[in-house]
């Protein structure tokens, strides 16, 4: 929008001209007010990334809010944001303080992720004069990078964590543990003949069969529980404040939903089993190492035990 009218000199229209295509050419909203808090300029977009229909605030003509108080587009902006009232309290610090510059990211309600900028405008004399704000939509940005951030750190057939990003995890919950003297266990899980469902149905057969275990096991889980692929057809689970008996029922369930699952392919049922080994955190100092090597054995015991059961460290 125009900003503030000066007197139409040949020089002033040419100003004017150009600081209205730089704002109207910005992908990013841009508010600028005086040292009142009101409204010199601003351009369409702002009321785009704001979600503010032309015409919703009081005092503006056309959409043009220029001489409008601020507060009356605050009013209107503050139902966009999930937290109203932070969002409000870094506004009144941020012109409270002309010092301050401000650069964050606010969540919307509609889903939407805004990153804001603002800065304060001195003159030649370094008297404040006023401040400018940039909104810009960040929504398809924070999308990718949140795909990227998936894909490095899970599986991408089956969702699991991957087996770096479960041994980060892991190793912050043991020293938690540690710490506060809380029990924890893990399960491990490997599918019994793997290699037959590849070899007889195919390699593709044997992804489905992975892919629809991993949903199954996270079925079952809560929150707070840690899925991770480790090998081919192996997998692990961490549960925290998690003692014996609690892993060995869940290890059961986990066994006997797999037993259940319905799976087919070219007209043949896929019978598929898994063998479970569970391990607990001790009193002494178990490094992760000792815990994950403690439910590999309890693993094989069940394994050499027939398939499909599971048993406890030793």
């Amino acid at each position: 929008m125009t900003p503030t009218q000066a007197p139409a000199t040949p020089e002033r229209k040419f100003e004017r001209s150009l600081v209205e295509a730089i704002l109207e050419a910005s992908p990013d909203g841009i508010l600028v007010v005086d040292d009142q808090g009101v409204i010199i300029c601003h351009n369409h977009r702002l009321l785009e990334v704001l979600g503010i229909p032309p015409g919703a605030i009081s005092g503006g003509e056309d959409g043009d809010l220029a001489g409008v108080d601020d507060e009356h587009l605050l009013a209107q902006a503050l139902r966009l944001f999930r937290e109203p009232e932070a969002f409000l309290e870094r506004v009144e610090r941020l012109y409270a303080d002309p010092g301050l510059e401000d650069h964050c990211e606010l969540a919307c309600r509609d889903g939407r992720t805004l990153e804001r900028h603002s800065r304060a405008l001195w003159d030649e004399g370094q008297r404040y004069v006023g401040r400018v704000w940039f909104f810009r939509d960040i929504t398809a940005r924070k999308r990718v990078e949140h795909a990227l951030e998936q894909l490095a750190r899970h599986d991408p057939l089956t969702g699991a964590a991957n087996r770096r990003h479960f041994f980060e995890r892991a190793a912050e919950e043991l020293a938690r543990a540690r710490r506060h003297g809380d029990a924890l266990s893990l399960v491990m899980l490997d599918l019994d003949h793997f290699k037959r469902i590849n070899d007889h149905w195919g390699h593709a057969a044997g992804d489905r069969v992975l892919q629809a275990f991993a949903a199954c096991v996270r079925s079952l889980l809560r929150r707070e529980d840690l899925f991770g692929r480790i090998g081919g057809e192996e997998f692990v689970v961490m549960l925290p404040a998690t003692g014996q008996e609690g892993a060995l029922q869940l290890a059961e369930r986990l066994r006997r939903h797999t037993e259940g699952l319905e799976l087919a392919e070219n007209g043949e049922r896929v019978s598929v089993t898994t063998s479970a080994g569970v391990a607990t955190l001790a009193a002494g100092d178990a490094s992760l190492d000792a815990l994950l090597q403690w439910a590999d054995e309890a693993l094989y015991a069940a394994k050499r035990a027939g398939r499909n059961r599971s048993f406890c460290q030793a």
